[in-house]
């Protein structure tokens, strides 16, 4: 088997593992075993790292469910290979060669060499990053909880942050839901975007940084995702802080420093995260407009975030400019794009979008959801974001499904499942047909 065909499989048997574990009684406050079609839902939401729920994590699941949502979160988000990489290296075991192939593609890294050290590197990391996010987040709830809810408050939010996951379980509906509550709160605000934008940005992104520190020294996909991303950041905090200024239904009744915290919020948890501090139902049109391309972009390739990606979207938006200005290469910072990063990057866009279109109209139809709402749902499936409008609970049996669908997909990764298993035994051309002429535009 190939490591994308791996990756798929074992993806989906965590999945089905997680949901066999929910549909038992104790996974449930009342004692009473779940519904199939929900712990599937949940257990795909949670492995692909998106957010999207059908009952609320807080108040629906006991302990022990939210362990199991919270250890399928981490899976999701560091991969199976980088978890069972702990086993090795405490064990002092040997990674052999399928399993670097492996590990290469999770990361989506061309080269084996030094992935081992990289994976050492990354779960370091993670336990440093999501260690520190605990710590802070635990002593902001101790005095409101009290430390043993604040510890665990504080653990599976860091985790569900750090991954882009959007799992909460504070269970405060009445507020309305995930951090509502603290949407003034400084300190979960920035420690919360914090774990989001270093768990988006990606491993490889952190470690060229490590390593050359200065910006120039960086290679041409690191500066082109700071970029990128910090433009995101900004502009979409901008954009939002404009657009909803005056918005009694979302920032508008803050004061004007909630609502710059507000706003950074989320632009920031756009990028596939989840979290929300706003009702995202009482955006304005144009909001949502915005939040559906915040969404479609996401993070950066190789890291616990979704989305078509920075730096695909960067290599789409100069492939349009330089065409426009009759170039034939791509070029970026001084270096040409090959033909062939430039052709996937179109073609990634277009199923997403494709995709979500597609779903969206499929959405509207069944459920009687406008077209609106339902784009927002799927692409936030696809992007693996988590944010929605409010319809998920509502959506019918074979929305459901298409759902869970759209986020496996999302999460595995659409050329992923493309390579692994559509194209395993690509013909070869043995012949070469005659150019032709098309007329374009």
């Amino acid at each position: 088997m190939r490591p994308a065909q791996i990756i798929v499989l074992v993806f989906l048997a965590v999945i089905l593992f997680g949901a066999a574990l929910l549909t038992l009684p104790a996974a449930s406050k009342t004692g009473q075993p779940s519904g199939f079609l929900t712990a599937l839902f949940t257990a795909t939401s949670a492995t692909c790292v998106t957010g999207l729920i059908v009952v609320d994590t807080g108040v629906y699941w006991s302990g022990f469910g939210q362990t199991v949502i919270l250890i399928m979160i981490q899976i999701g988000g560091l991969g199976f290979m980088t978890i069972a990489s702990i086993f090795f290296f405490a064990l002092r075991q040997k990674i052999g060669l399928k399993q670097r192939m492996v590990l290469s593609q999770a990361f989506s890294m061309d080269d084996m060499s030094g992935i081992v050290r990289f994976v050492r590197n990354v779960l370091l990391g993670t336990l440093l990053v999501e260690g520190a996010g605990a710590a802070i987040l635990c002593l902001r709830f101790w005095p409101e909880f009290g430390f043993a809810s604040a510890l665990r408050y504080g653990v599976f939010h860091s985790i569900s942050a750090f991954c882009n996951a959007g799992f909460d379980v504070l269970g405060d509906v009445e507020a309305g839901g995930s951090l509502c509550r603290y949407v003034s709160d400084p300190v979960v605000n920035i420690t919360v975007m914090l774990l989001i934008v270093i768990g988006g940005l990606g491993f490889s992104v952190w470690g060229d940084i490590r390593r050359n520190r200065r910006f120039s020294r960086m290679t041409v996909y690191t500066r082109m995702v700071i970029l990128i991303t910090l433009g995101l950041i900004f502009g979409g905090a901008a954009a939002f802080a404009f657009l909803e200024w005056n918005n009694p239904g979302t920032i508008g009744d803050l004061t004007p420093g909630s609502k710059i915290l507000a706003s950074f919020f989320q632009s920031v948890t756009l990028r596939t995260a989840g979290f929300t501090t706003i009702d995202q139902n009482a955006l304005s049109d144009v909001s949502k407009a915005l939040c559906d391309v915040l969404m479609f972009i996401g993070g950066s390739s190789g890291s616990t975030a979704g989305g078509v990606k920075t730096a695909t979207i960067g290599v789409v938006v100069l492939y349009a400019l330089g065409t426009a200005r009759g170039r034939s290469q791509v070029i970026a910072f001084r270096r040409a794009v090959s033909p062939r990063d430039v052709s996937h990057a179109v073609a990634i866009v277009l199923l997403v979008f494709t995709l979500a279109l597609l779903g969206a109209g499929f959405i509207s139809v069944a459920d009687g959801m406008s077209l609106e709402n339902a784009l927002y749902e799927t692409i936030s499936a696809l992007c693996t974001v988590g944010l929605t409008t409010g319809i998920t609970g509502s959506l019918g049996t074979a929305s459901r499904i298409l759902i869970i669908i759209y986020m496996f997909f999302g999460r595995v990764g659409i050329m992923t499942i493309s390579v692994g298993f559509m194209a395993a035994n690509p013909a070869s051309e043995r012949t070469q047909c005659a150019q032709t002429k098309i007329m374009i535009g």
